[in-house]
């Protein structure tokens, strides 16, 4: 499988399709944090990186044949916690460079990861990509309480709870009432 990766940050894109199983042949990633970039080339030296997403054409970079393009474009336009800029926000604008490169790469499968939304931001997201999201609280398969919006045309099985609490992943086991809603985490920090 030939895999192009936007917004790749330290490339868990690449860890959870290993983790699966899938066959990867081929790794593109577009990122531009360094201390990413050196992180994933430690673990996937294979990886062809090929920078900024602004600046990437399919036919320059032979990724016009791909299978599989994922990505989570930057939220900070579209987080409630933030000014909710949405699509003024010019990193909430990256978005379109996924869209660009979908339609260059064509490729047969894709998945797009967010933060819960404005309906309007939502909206304009789901009819650029042509499907509706699915809405994902990662505690289902960790110890923090993360939800998120994933627009993908890969058949979708939500996942069933792991019963994965934050005593189970922390070194010795100490979880104050603080820390956690219902033994798990709203936001992990090095407290």
């Amino acid at each position: 499988m030939k895999v192009l990766s936007l917004f790749d940050g330290m490339s868990c894109g690449q860890l959870a399709l290993q983790r699966i199983g899938a066959n990867v042949t081929q790794y593109f990633a577009s990122e531009i944090d360094k201390y990413a970039i050196q992180i994933a080339k430690k673990n996937f030296p294979n990886t062809f990186h090929l920078g900024d997403v602004t600046k990437i054409n399919s036919v320059d970079y032979n990724i016009d044949n791909i299978d599989l393009l994922i990505g989570g474009s930057p939220c900070q336009g579209f987080s409630f916690s933030g000014k909710q800029l949405n699509f003024d926000d010019p990193r909430s604008k990256l978005f379109f460079e996924f869209v660009r490169l979908l339609k260059e790469c064509k490729p047969k499968y894709f998945l797009l990861e967010n933060v819960l939304m404005s309906k309007a931001s939502r909206q304009i997201i789901s009819q650029h990509l042509g499907v509706e999201p699915i809405e994902v609280n990662s505690s289902l398969v960790s110890a923090q309480h993360r939800k998120r919006l994933y627009w993908t045309n890969i058949p979708f099985e939500m996942p069933s709870d792991k019963k994965i609490y934050l005593k189970d992943i922390l070194e010795n086991g100490l979880v104050s009432d603080k820390m956690t809603k219902d033994g798990k985490a709203y936001c992990l920090t090095a407290r």
